[in-house]
């Protein structure tokens, strides 16, 4: 049994000193923080960003849960450290309802599925 893909869209706050210091925190994110996604089962993560837009390609093992992986979290200090700081950079998007922040998109289009 394989896992899944997950896609996300957040967005940045519109200032390009935050955009690049965000970028470069991403370069090497804290190890705490790669243990953490890889012990939840997260086979690999690419962030995409398009002007202030992030787009979040998560792969995922067949043992993996949201729900787990966010229970998780919330009892590490590391990753709480590492969300609060990212969210200096972060803002919701237009779509994300209040307190929210990854949106899931929704796949409108594979080729694998075209005949």
């Amino acid at each position: 049994m394989s896992g899944q893909r997950y896609c996300r869209a957040l967005d940045l706050i519109d200032d390009p000193v935050l955009i690049a210091e965000y970028q470069q925190l991403h370069q090497r994110i804290w190890p705490a923080v790669a243990e953490h996604l890889r012990s939840q089962q997260v086979l690999d993560m690419q962030i995409w960003r398009l002007g202030t837009r992030l787009f979040m390609v998560m792969d995922t093992g067949p043992d993996f849960s949201c729900d787990g992986m966010d229970s998780a979290a919330r009892h590490n200090p590391e990753v709480q450290a590492w969300e609060t700081l990212m969210w200096r950079f972060q803002t919701p998007t237009p779509w994300t309802a209040a307190g929210g922040k990854w949106q899931p998109l929704e796949q409108i289009f594979s080729l694998m599925e075209q005949p």
